[in-house]
């Protein structure tokens, strides 16, 4: 094995953190002595040791000594307190000789200084190892540590041709299993899921992550005028799922009424009669929620492009024709009127699941990163 391969190991040990460490950093870390694999860990669950002490301990648990061993790690490590101790600690402590990292970290509180820490202790530092897949795993952390707003990936359904229903409003189902498989994992992936009432009062959702040992994301409904049904699987189950309400509404009565059921209200200003959507990204933010998962419909989607929000688009493409003049696309509202003015997208990469596409692009001139 060279080093790539110790990466790549370390990396796929990161990804078994997803969904559960959010607001921190998926990293991974294998500790290595003569090309073998001595000891390996993940950062498993927010507030929890990171990657390098789990590696270490699991060294610890099986008496096996790392003195002189080298250490691969996805992201550099950090050397600052929170909430567990300095990762660069631990590493001098244990008496690594070399460390191979993948990421550099852009949190203001290690930016560079946890590797300049390891060398001015005699550590051997390497760092870009696999660098663009080590970054592109944690692209929702870089976004959200580099501009304190949630990273939004807009996410929809369609046929071959660019329908999200039937003329008559029927949607189930556009995609295979396969498909609707990816998108539990795509709720796993992030800390919130979005809609706007439209879709509660459409399709009554439940939004939650229906994968086993999974994580239900925190739900987010954008509802300007506060026309959530109270009886709603969502109002109904906002005890035990966090649910948020964004709203423009002064009614301190029907306020009160979703309070009550366990519902969290989030006033934002007016924006063309509508929540601010900016607005609600800044307060989200606050809040350490990092991503969210936009689920609404053509109307939504349509405000979140236009209000600058969204990171990235997954379009999960079905190989059927609906046809209909009056039959949705994805993305309704004004529209753009002149073609040199649409929302450009880049970086597209494709998927096959089962017999559906799934192409993955991220938005140019997303705000907040202007």
């Amino acid at each position: 094995m060279n080093h790539n391969d110790f990466m790549k190991k370390a990396l796929s040990l990161a990804e078994k953190g997803m969904g559960f460490v959010s607001p921190n950093p998926m990293v991974g870390a294998v500790i290595v002595r003569d090309g073998i694999i001595i000891g390996s860990g993940w950062h498993r669950k927010y507030g929890e040791l990171h990657a390098e002490r789990n590696a270490f301990a699991d060294c610890d648990s099986r008496n096996i000594d790392c003195n002189g061993a080298d250490m691969y790690v996805t992201l550099e490590p950090c050397c600052h307190y929170g909430k567990t101790p300095p990762c660069t600690e631990a590493i001098i402590e244990h008496g690594i000789k070399r460390v191979f990292i993948g990421s550099s970290d852009p949190n203001p509180l290690v930016a560079g200084k946890g590797a300049k820490i390891l060398r001015e202790h005699g550590i051997e530092v390497y760092e870009g190892i696999l660098r663009e897949e080590c970054d592109e795993l944690n692209r929702i952390f870089f976004h959200f540590i580099t501009t304190g707003l949630p990273y939004v990936t807009m996410k929809y359904a369609m046929t071959i041709d660019g329908k999200i229903a039937c003329y008559t409003g029927e949607s189930k189902w556009i995609t295979g299993e396969e498909s609707r498989h990816d998108v539990q994992i795509q709720r796993l992936r992030h800390s919130a899921i979005m809609v706007g009432v439209g879709t509660v009062l459409a399709d009554d959702p439940m939004l939650n992550c229906r994968l086993e040992n999974g994580r239900d994301p925190i739900r987010i409904i954008c509802d300007s005028t506060l026309r959530t049904p109270l009886e709603s699987n969502i109002v109904c189950t906002a005890e035990s799922i966090p649910t948020i309400i964004a709203t423009i509404s002064e009614d301190e009565k029907c306020i009160r009424e979703y309070e009550e059921r366990g519902c969290r209200i989030l006033k934002t200003s007016s924006e063309n009669g509508k929540v601010n959507l900016r607005e609600l990204m800044t307060a989200l933010g606050k809040e350490k929620i990092d991503s969210i998962l936009l689920e609404g419909g053509a109307e939504m989607n349509w405000s979140a492009l236009e209000s600058g929000i969204v990171s990235s688009v997954l379009t999960y493409i079905s190989p059927k024709i609906f046809g209909g003049k009056d039959a949705k696309s994805p993305v309704s509202g004004t529209g753009i009127p002149q073609p040199d003015g649409a929302f450009m997208l880049e970086k597209s990469s494709i998927t096959y699941i089962g017999d559906d596409i799934l192409i993955e692009s991220r938005v140019k001139n997303v705000y907040g990163n202007s």
